[in-house]
């Protein structure tokens, strides 16, 4: 493998990586059980398992996706010095194998985590990954505020990742049989996003704005909401829906 990392590919990169090197490992982050080191071990993992399954895909030869603690493990184990330098060999890895799936056509399913994903979706998924964990080390900050904001960071947290979002959240509802919460996310001037969940499914979709919103946010603010995030300015949320209603649609957006 290579060890360019495509910074025009994953244009957050450099973001990320002045984040990290701007603060000691041990620094803690709005991922609050997670240090700056923790969230270098993830990434660490998720580009590998995400040039894993995709190459693995590319040659013919699929493979299922490991969960979290398998594939973060070993980066953990590691010094921060390996910890980081093996980031650095994983990001070109990924750069090299999403270079090579390009040969492919974009609509292209490849499995991931029980589900599939298009083609260009595996570097997006990356890329929200350090536009979302860079957030977690710097905060609201200009930079990964305007990240946040872009149009493809809402797209991709509904249209790939929605779901598994919603997972958490509604299990933590508990939600008995007949219950049913349903909530509408909005930011001015561009399509609302309805979350619902009952005790055995949940959806998520992007739609025209219509009727009342559950909560009115500012575009970064709300890919925050989707992650289980919330930005350090409360008022940035403005809701009319009273207490009950609000609380149990931020307790489903509970993220990962």
């Amino acid at each position: 493998m290579g060890s360019s990392i495509d910074t025009e590919r994953f244009p957050e990169w450099e973001p990320f990586t002045y984040a990290v090197e701007e603060r000691r490992p041990e620094t803690g982050t709005w991922c609050e059980a997670w240090t700056v080191r923790d969230i270098v071990a993830h990434q660490a993992g998720n580009a590998e398992e995400l040039a894993r399954v995709l190459g693995a895909h590319l040659v013919g030869d699929p493979v299922g996706t490991r969960g979290f603690e398998e594939r973060e493990a070993p980066y953990r184990a590691m010094t921060d010095v390996e910890r980081w330098s093996a980031l650095l060999s994983r990001m070109a890895e990924l750069s090299e194998v999403a270079a090579a799936s390009d040969s492919l056509a974009p609509h292209t399913d490849v499995a991931w985590t029980g589900r599939t994903m298009k083609v260009p979706w595996f570097a997006e998924h990356m890329r929200e990954e350090l536009a979302l964990h860079g957030w977690d080390i710097t905060g609201d900050d200009d930079t990964a505020t305007k990240t946040l904001s872009e149009p493809w960071m809402t797209d991709h947290s509904v249209i790939a990742v929605g779901r598994p979002l919603l997972a958490r959240g509604v299990a933590k509802l508990g939600l008995s049989p007949d219950e049913r919460v349903e909530g509408r996310l909005r930011v001015p001037g561009a399509d609302d996003i309805v979350v619902t969940a009952q005790r055995d499914s949940t959806s998520i979709a992007l739609v025209a704005p219509s009727g009342e919103a559950t909560l009115e946010t500012d575009a970064a603010a709300r890919v925050l909401l989707l992650w289980g995030r919330r930005p350090a300015d409360p008022a940035r949320i403005r809701s009319s829906a009273g207490p009950e209603t609000l609380g149990r649609v931020r307790n489903l957006l509970s993220g990962y």
